[in-house]
């Protein structure tokens, strides 16, 4: 049976709200954009989508990372994402899905709950 109670195991990353220019993590308040892990928040150095680049999601790609979906929360609004980053994600066997930094928050959330290993790119609104 899945448990849905909404109740984060202890030492995970649960994202407790955003904006304002960051996200309270945890409860811990983050200005700026932010790599969500399932243990671990950092903060990350994309301000637009157009800034993305694979170099600055290589904490998500350690193999102890152990990180199977990536979501991208790209703002104010849903963003493609070029093929080169896709690409390269996938070869370290992470789906990547966008959207804006809402939605990535909240989905990120209920995978986290699910015990998925989910982690989250999300750009500050």
């Amino acid at each position: 049976m899945q448990d849905i109670s909404g109740l984060p195991r202890e030492g995970q990353q649960l994202i407790n709200g955003y904006g304002e220019g960051g996200f309270r993590v945890s409860g811990v308040r983050h200005k700026g954009s932010v790599l969500v892990l399932p243990e671990e928040t950092l903060p990350w150095e994309v301000e637009e989508i157009e800034d993305l680049n694979i170099e600055g999601l290589a904490p998500l790609m350690k193999k102890e990372a152990g990180v199977e979906i990536l979501l991208i929360g790209c703002g104010d609004n849903m963003a493609f994402i070029e093929d080169d980053v896709r690409s390269a994600l996938r070869e370290e066997g992470i789906v990547i899905d966008s959207m804006d930094t809402g939605a990535a928050v909240r989905t990120y959330n209920v995978l986290l709950l699910e015990g998925r290993h989910v982690a989250a790119a999300l750009i500050a609104v």
